[in-house]
């Protein structure tokens, strides 16, 4: 059975081999047991033992019979399982070569030594002109080299930056086998006919590589197609874009042929749009010598096109009064591009800011002292008009000059050591004797009060000089009369008694004029304020009419003016309240979230208006601060956001620190340059790169209240920003408790439908100017309007209305130091009951807002807005 057993381990070759050896082995012990019968029967002749070899002889002779036949049939069982097998493997291969033939897609199979076992038809189609070159036993190396030989391939598709050039043969075919002896992802290939294959290959069990070859022709064709008609409407899109874009914009390609254009280039330029077609050449427009101005060109013609070449930016006023701001810029593969911004409003606006300005130095010009800022080069930035008297020279000749050569060396020399402290931060006061030829002072008291940045550095000093010259000449004859004092006791006392009389007046007689100083100041800030609400008023009188466009346009910017007038006084009156240090803090606990989601409501309609993004990310942290002075500051902070992005986003949002909550605005704008972050925290310090939108241009005081409210309520202020990628203004805010959280203040907002027409409202203002305004304001508003000066002359319309207001409008400042609320106290006393009451006044101070506050009445400061009055009196006649 071992032997069985080790036969059936053999192959039927060996099985045969072995069968023959035994057989032949059989017939020599047959021939031997035959020749020992015979020689017995020669020798011995007997037949008993001749039958008994005989049969000896026989059985043997069946046995191994019977084994060469069992060998036998096992050799043809075997050659039996052998052909079928070998039927078998030649259906299979059959089959596969079929399957493979079947399939779209070229296909090879190469084994463990990289030689080409098995293709399809389609392989080899795939291949144009190696077809013949092609057969099985190649390695695949010579295949990939006999198609860069009869250069078959052209390019592959992303190939490595290292990748050496087409010429390079043995670069593209190392490449190559690379990816072949290392199959990943797949590969594109172009060849010379034009046609894309995509080649994927795997390893297979025996260490072979499969690879399927697919024609992706088509796909790319429809590839190019598709960009083709992206390309087409990304160039529709573009203009669409460039007609939406106010501005004016032409561009020349690199032979001066006009390549793109918008509908304002032909309107700001007054050229008729028929006239302006594509490829139009630059000729044409510079017959026009107007035309010629505004595209910035040279007037020689031998010389205009290498001007075009250099950007020019200019302003030009054209026929019609429109003031143009031109810039060109070259592009780099020749021609230029031209913008035209129509910059008439701003024009206007900047100069009413300039009248403004020159209303507010009449106010620092009136004190009765020396002022004046020098810079940390020692240099004069401001003086007033005591300087201009003090030196007998206009400020002009003052300011920009170092000290030492405006006061001269020994003026200077005796100040010197003063200035020094100042500039190291530290306050000084000193007093000094003024040469009496300049002018009347001969004695004076100065005091240097450093300005200390944002960063710490001080940029500077104010100097205020007094006149004590009346108190020195007391103090020198006090002083006479202490050394005379035993000659001439009784004269001197008595001397000396006139002059504590004549400084007791003189020390009432400052406290008067002090006081008086304090009143002119209100006063002022009151009269500015008054033209001004009047003005805001009638305007807004006139918003309501029927208005021809022309007229209308007018009054957007009249409005536009007042309204730039409004901010500059405003934030000017509240620096002036931060500086003085009159402005009180309500520190207190409250949620951050309202205050976002409030601010972002606020400010989402105008970010939408100029196609920006506006987002905020809620925040359910607790702080502690000054809710409204925050909010001043974030409102601040996403104003110059929108200012300054053109497009894409704004987030405002927070950030946990381990020292306080980071709130802040992120942009996608311009950006500050690193050497300019540290100025725009300065009054009127505004960058040089505008945005592209009439009359939104600020005053640049914005930061300037943002410093001065961080300062006062000791929270840092952090910026970061990338020029050409945005910005981020953030304020670090200490965290609150949320045990001590307290409710935001209430933001009012009109509830139920408005019911400002038909109602009956009360007006009492001093000026008549103001009256008339509000009448026709409300009136075309369609209410019924009472107006008076005082308390009597609202008493009697009133009573000759046979009426009862539904809302009270009264100034706060009335003549004769009469007051609103006295006034509206005796008409509610008349009616009988309180009636809702708004008290309008330009005093933003805080014992009147609380005055206001306590009798539960809404207060408005001036000027007042129309929209904000309609909005608050549709608030009043809703409850």
């Amino acid at each position: 059975m071992a032997a069985d057993a080790m036969g059936d381990a053999l192959s039927p070759e060996d099985r045969i081999a072995r069968l023959e050896h035994e057989n032949a082995k059989l017939r020599k012990i047959n021939k031997v047991l035959m020749d020992r019968v015979e020689r017995s029967m020669d020798y011995q002749g007997n037949a008993f033992s001749l039958f008994q070899t005989a049969i000896v002889l026989e059985n043997r002779i069946r046995e191994r019979t019977q084994a060469l036949e069992k060998a036998l049939r096992e050799l043809e069982r075997s050659n039996r399982d052998l052909s079928i097998a070998k039927e078998e493997a030649e259906s299979a291969q059959t089959l596969l070569r079929e399957a493979i033939e079947t399939i779209s897609e070229g296909f090879v199979l190469c084994d463990a030594d990289d030689r080409v076992v098995l293709f399809n038809t389609k392989f080899r189609h795939l291949w144009p002109g190696l077809s013949d070159h092609i057969v099985p036993g190649m390695t695949f190396a010579e295949v990939a080299q006999r198609a860069l030989e009869l250069d078959i391939v052209e390019a592959m598709a992303d190939p490595p930056a290292a990748l050496p050039s087409r010429d390079s043969l043995e670069g593209w075919l190392g490449y190559r086998m690379m990816q072949h002896r290392r199959p990943g992802e797949p590969i594109v290939v172009k060849l010379t006919t034009g046609a894309w294959i995509q080649i994927s290959e795997r390893r297979t069990r025996d260490g072979g590589i499969v690879g399927v070859y697919t024609d992706i022709t088509q796909i790319k064709l429809a590839e190019a197609r598709q960009r083709e008609r992206e390309l087409a409407e990304k160039s529709v899109l573009l203009q669409a874009t460039l007609d939406t874009i106010t501005q004016g914009i032409s561009v020349f390609d690199g032979t001066f042929r006009l390549a793109a254009w918008n509908d304002g280039f032909a309107r700001l330029l007054d050229i008729d749009p028929a006239a302006v077609t594509l490829g139009a050449g630059l000729e044409k427009f510079l017959r026009n010598e107007t035309i010629r101005a505004q595209l910035l060109v040279d007037d020689d013609p031998a010389t205009w096109r290498d001007s075009l070449t250099l950007p020019a930016v200019l302003e030009h006023r054209t026929a019609s009064g429109r003031v143009l701001e031109v810039r060109r810029n070259p592009m780099p593969d020749g021609g230029f591009v031209s913008t035209y911004t129509d910059i008439t409003a701003r024009k206007r606006s900047e100069e009413a800011l300039r009248d403004s300005e020159r209303r507010l130095r009449l106010i620092t010009d009136a004190m009765p002292a020396l002022i004046a800022y020098v810079d940390a080069e020692r240099r004069y930035r401001f003086t007033n008009k005591g300087y201009e008297d003090w030196f007998g020279r206009s400020r002009d000749e003052i300011n920009g000059r170092s000290m030492e050569e405006a006061l001269g060396p020994v003026l200077f020399d005796l100040r010197e050591p003063y200035v020094r402290r100042a500039l190291a931060g530290e306050p000084v006061d000193f007093e000094m004797r003024m040469p009496t030829s300049l002018s009347s002072i001969e004695y004076a008291h100065a005091t240097y009060i450093p300005h200390v940045a944002r960063t710490g550095e001080v940029v500077g000093f104010f100097a205020l000089i007094q006149d004590i010259t009346e108190r020195r000449r007391a103090a020198e004859a006090l002083r006479e009369a202490k050394e005379n004092l035993e000659l001439r006791v009784a004269e001197r006392t008595a001397a000396l008694l006139r002059l504590n009389d004549a400084l007791r007046s003189a020390k009432a007689e400052a406290e008067q004029a002090n006081l008086s100083k304090t009143k002119f100041l209100a006063a002022a800030s009151h009269d500015l304020l008054q033209p001004l609400n009047a003005a805001r008023v009638f305007a807004g009188a006139l918003t309501e009419r029927r208005l021809s466009p022309n007229n209308r346009d007018l009054l957007n910017n009249v409005t536009a003016a007042l309204e730039a007038v409004d901010e500059l006084l405003s934030a000017l009156l509240e620096i002036s309240r931060l500086d003085a240090g009159v402005l009180t803090t309500e520190v207190r606990d409250f949620s951050i979230a309202d205050l976002l989601a409030q601010l972002a409501g606020e400010h989402a309609p105008l970010a939408q208006a100029r196609g920006l993004t506006l987002r905020h990310v809620g925040c359910g942290s607790v702080v502690r601060t000054d809710y409204k002075l925050l909010s001043r500051v974030l409102r601040n902070f996403l104003s110059n956001a929108l200012r300054y992005t053109r497009t894409g986003r704004i987030l405002l949002g927070c950030r946990r620190r381990p020292d306080g909550l980071l709130i802040g605005v992120w942009d996608t704008g311009i950006g500050i340059p690193e050497d300019k972050q540290r100025e725009i925290f300065e009054e009127f310090r505004r960058l040089r790169a505008e945005p592209d939108r009439v009359g939104d241009n600020g005053v640049g005081l914005g930061l300037a209240i943002v410093e001065r409210i961080a300062r006062r309520l000791g929270h840092p202020v952090i910026v970061r920003s990338v020029p050409g990628r945005g910005s981020f203004f953030g304020i670090l805010v200490p965290r609150g408790s949320r045990a001590a959280l307290s409710t935001p203040p209430p933001v009012a907002a009109p509830r139920g439908r408005d019911r400002v027409a038909g109602a009956t409202v009360a007006v009492v203002d001093n000026e008549p100017s103001i009256l008339a305004g509000m009448a026709a304001l409300l009136s075309g508003w369609q209410c019924k309007v009472l107006t008076a000066v005082d308390t009597p002359g609202i008493l009697a319309a009133v009573e000759a209305a046979d009426c009862v207001p539904d809302v009270v409008v009264a100034d706060y400042h009335l003549a004769d130091d009469a007051i609103g609320l006295d006034t509206v106290a005796a008409l509610h006393a008349r009616i009988g009951r309180p009636v809702p009451t708004v008290i309008v006044t330009a005093d933003r101070t805080e014992e009147i807002a609380r005055a206001v506050q306590e009798r539960g009445w809404h207060l408005m400061t001036k000027p007042a807005r129309p929209a904000r009055l309609r909005s608050l009196l549709a608030h009043l006649l809703a409850e």
